[in-house]
């Protein structure tokens, strides 16, 4: 396992391999956020207590379990750069860190245009609501350490560092409805408490949500790539090749 980890800690076999990915994962993610959104807007039926207002969660649920998914990547990515040094890791973990910075300013913003038909108020200081906004400060936070030291690997260890000490936060968002008592509905079990018919098209929202997190990650990781290994012969021969196209 760990050979085959190993070949994709070379930056321009990753490089390469990310690109194959890409367009493939691009158009997956757009097509299953196609039925989901088409379905769950379009034809699932209305709820019995809130209406057309709970279609919202079409767009909050994936991208609010998926700022928690994403920020566990991290972790993983972060942990795996400080222990075994690979420099690739920290790339990845900072390839991530803006993708998961958007979802989650969009679980925030839509969970808030959904509180207010259900609360009467756009926010409260509510454990859930809070907790998420700590994230996105960890992801900013993550974001803006990277990008203050021109030391590409004293930077990745830096906000490898800050991930692992925020990871912590995950567990409060998760257990937040279970520990304390707040406005946000409990944990919902898609499987027994939402009809098929209305779980089906989220299901399929949040497949496209995974898809789109891990085409963007994958674009700004080439990025990355270039940007750090932009003195390597390697790339001098790629920009050539692209000038000749």
């Amino acid at each position: 396992m760990w050979k085959w980890l190993h070949q994709f800690a070379r930056p321009e076999r990753l490089y390469h391999v990310c690109g194959r990915w890409v367009p493939w994962l691009g158009i997956a993610g757009a097509a299953c956020l196609l039925i989901g959104w088409v379905w769950g807007f379009g034809f699932a039926p209305k709820d019995y207590q809130q209406g057309d207002s709970f279609r919202i969660m079409y767009i909050h649920v994936p991208a609010a379990m998926w700022s928690m998914g994403i920020y566990a990547s991290m972790a993983i990515a972060a942990f795996i750069g400080l222990v075994w040094q690979m420099k690739m890791s920290d790339t990845v973990a900072a390839a991530m860190a803006p993708v998961g910075a958007v979802f989650t300013f969009i679980a925030l913003v839509t969970g808030s245009a959904w509180g207010k038909p259900m609360w009467g108020t756009w926010w409260v200081w509510d454990a859930r609501l809070t907790s998420e906004l700590v994230l996105l400060f960890l992801y900013m936070g993550i974001i803006a350490l990277y990008n203050a030291f021109d030391d590409r690997r004293l930077a990745g260890r830096a906000a490898g560092i800050l991930v692992l000490v925020g990871v912590v936060n995950i567990p409060i968002i998760h257990f937040s409805v279970e520990w304390w008592n707040t406005l946000h509905q409990g944990s919902t079990n898609m499987q027994q408490s939402i009809a098929p018919s209305m779980r089906t098209p989220l299901r399929w929202a949040i497949l496209g949500y995974l898809l789109f997190f891990i085409t963007l990650t994958l674009m700004r990781l080439r990025n990355l790539i270039l940007r750090q290994e932009s003195q390597r012969p390697w790339v001098a021969e790629l920009v050539n090749k692209e000038r000749q196209s």
